[in-house]
């Protein structure tokens, strides 16, 4: 399932921006921002929207879209990482990267999305941007569709939104929740068969049952005084076919057996009974009321009605069966797309096919993918196929921030990390990077960014993270290095790497290093990183010595007696807990659902019981085959390679703005 008609553009692919200040940018971008801002970014109005205001703005943002130019977004989401090892770290391989972006995703829930527009307007000479504050919530919905959510809340997240004045109780009270297209095709699915293998629950889901139960007397009494009502009932209506309510109005029936017309036949509507006399109901007129049909309908307000129907042959029976099973089939297709809710805003996007702009929005649109398309793909590759299913000026852009045509009833005064905010502040930057790249906003010119072929090296080139020094090409899936970026690690060779975890949390990193250069060699080690306070990533300086560690390792476990106190390991190996293996198991314990907060807990968790796992000799040689491949089509791609790296200085930014 793809996510199709999406291009993306990952605004910090094309130059450094982390040093600005917004209200810089504010003032550098828009002198009409500029001049009601102020000193702070505070005064500008961003339209708040929640369930019930959504239906009027989503019918004005298909407008709005259709004639904007691009297309800004960002995410706040109620956490970024479960655990402190499955944040982003330089001896990530990409296929770990996306993992730990991936498990971000899958646990985290998304509580606000900033979208903002923005049209070049000709007579201005200036974009118009409309930046909207959308409160989502991923509730179960009083019409039972959509799936009951859980997610996690990392605290440092939270505590950051609440000090920006985030409105939890807008977002718990009034989010608008949402289904993904999986769900929704679930839904229908589950929908459409039950119309095609049964009656749909027209009968209130009880079994059928020929005898009625004597259990108790007054189930007995009840199932005979209900037998002489149904009787009289129906006498009533075969003897005044024309009008039997206004005639039948001398029958003992009181507010419980409530006469009305259903699909224009005569009715009874049940009122107050409980489940198990309404069972008792059906029992005794499946067994003597053959013209009388038991109906399961819904009422309003999603609420269901107890109805007895009377039909005049096996015909109408049929008929009437028929017509409430295409009744409950039309409201149940309402009902799911009504539960579709925001996602509603991402197909308007992927079909207007417009330029999505996003800031370091990898993960953003991992969010996107896994909240409103479906579950995500299990590698990067298959990811960034499904994203992408499609085909020098130095003066400064103004820009103008448009209110709503209502007014203001509904807008709230922007602040920093808002997401509608946020979502404004990544769009200016990205209409000077244009121009700072040489493409003209001119009155009298027609604006096309998608195909514009200055940006086209841009697009759908996203940083997987902060520090990763790379990017990933959509259209391909390759993960390339960016040139300029400066690693405090430049020289990581997965295949040198072995995970330890495990280990007292007494040892330091010096420690580690220490006793392995004891036994390997004095330069044997070159990198000692901890993922926490018992879990570390040893590089060593030759790959061989990854297996030397780890058969060493496992012979001085396996050996009866303890091992001796002068071995520089001992300290390593103290306690007896200490587990070893190559950076495949790394990746494997990272791509697990479960979290715990410890590296070591979640190998545990995961069913890892040995202490040390040796890669075999015909493993390493697929791997290092693997490696090859990958390094000939980087090697391949160099070209692209040039053209993705970031072309701009932060000295350069700053002149120009």
């Amino acid at each position: 399932m793809a996510l199709s008609g999406f291009r993306a553009l990952c605004i910090s692919a094309i130059l450094p921006i982390t040093s600005l200040q917004s209200g810089q940018l504010l003032r550098s971008l828009s002198s009409s921002t500029a001049a009601t801002s102020g000193e702070s970014s505070g005064a500008m109005a961003v339209k708040k929207v929640t369930l019930s205001n959504f239906c009027s703005v989503l019918e004005n943002l298909r407008i709005r879209i259709r004639e904007a130019d691009f297309v800004a977004v960002d995410l706040e989401m109620t956490g970024v990482t479960s655990a402190p090892w499955r944040d982003s770290f330089e001896f990530d391989r990409s296929d770990v990267r996306y993992l730990k972006v991936k498990d971000s995703a899958e646990k985290f829930a998304v509580i606000q999305f900033g979208l903002c527009t923005f049209r070049w307007d000709d007579c201005q000479g200036s974009f118009i941007a409309q930046p909207l504050n959308f409160y989502i919530f991923p509730r179960k919905e009083p019409s039972g569709e959509g799936p009951t959510n859980e997610f996690l809340c990392q605290t440092t997240s939270m505590s950051f939104l609440a000090k920006y004045q985030f409105d939890f109780n807008a977002c718990v009270h009034e989010g608008i929740s949402y289904l993904s297209k999986a769900q929704e095709a679930e839904a229908l699915q589950k929908l459409c068969s039950g119309y095609e293998n049964g009656l749909l629950n027209l009968s209130g889901n009880f079994e059928e049952s020929a005898e009625i139960p004597a259990v108790r007397t007054a189930d007995v009494l009840f199932t005979e005084r209900m037998k002489i009502r149904f009787c009289e009932w129906r006498e009533n209506v075969l003897k005044y076919p024309e009008d039997p309510i206004l005639e039948g109005n001398h029958c003992s029936f009181n507010m419980d057996f409530q006469m009305v017309f259903f699909k224009m036949r005569p009715a009874i509507m049940l009122n107050g009974f409980t489940s198990h006399r309404l069972r008792l109901i059906q029992l005794v007129l499946r067994k003597h009321f053959k013209d009388l049909l038991y109906l399961c309908v819904s009422g309003e307000n999603c609420s269901s009605q107890k109805l007895v129907v009377f039909t005049d042959s096996e015909v109408d029976r049929a008929s009437l069966m028929r017509e409430v099973k295409e009744d409950k089939l039309r409201s149940g297709k309402v009902r799911i797309r009504s539960a579709v809710g925001f996602r509603h805003v991402i197909d308007l996007l992927s079909s207007e096919e417009k330029l999505i702009v996003g800031h370091n929005c990898f993960l953003d649109i991992a969010h996107i993918y896994s909240k409103f398309i479906g579950p995500l793909p299990s590698s990067v590759d298959e990811f960034a196929l499904s994203v992408n299913k499609n085909s020098f000026g130095r003066s400064f852009v103004k820009i103008d921030v448009q209110s709503d045509e209502l007014g203001f009833s509904s807008c709230n005064s922007a602040s920093k990390h808002e997401a509608g905010f946020d979502a404004f502040m990544t769009g200016c930057v990205f209409a000077q990077a244009c121009s700072h790249l040489g493409i003209k906003f001119e009155q009298g010119t027609i604006i096309n960014l998608v195909e514009n072929n200055i940006l086209k090296s841009y697009i759908n080139i996203l940083y997987p993270s902060w520090n990763s020094g790379t990017v990933i090409n959509l259209r391909t899936g390759a993960e390339s290095p960016v040139s300029c970026y400066k690693r405090k690690y430049p020289n990581i060779n997965f295949t040198s790497i072995a995970i330890i975890w495990g280990f007292s949390s007494m040892l330091k990193p010096k420690d580690l290093e220490e006793c392995l250069c004891r036994v390997f060699g004095t330069a044997s080690v070159i990198y000692v990183f901890f993922l926490d306070r018992t879990a570390a990533l040893i590089q060593f300086n030759k790959s061989e010595l990854v297996n030397d560690f780890l058969v060493l390792k496992d012979m001085l476990e396996k050996d009866d007696g303890p091992i001796p106190v002068l071995h520089p390991l001992v300290n390593l190996l103290a306690g007896g807990n200490t587990r070893a293996a190559d950076y495949n198991t790394y990746r494997d314990i990272c791509s697990s659902s479960a979290s715990k907060i410890l590296f070591a807990e979640q190998a545990e968790t995961i069913g890892i019981r040995w202490k040390t796992k040796i890669r075999h000799a015909c493993e390493e040689t697929v791997e290092l085959n693997g490696i090859k491949d990958s390094a000939s089509k980087e090697r391949s791609n160099d070209n692209d390679s040039k053209v993705q790296s970031l072309q701009f200085s932060f000295e350069e930014m700053m002149n120009s703005l």
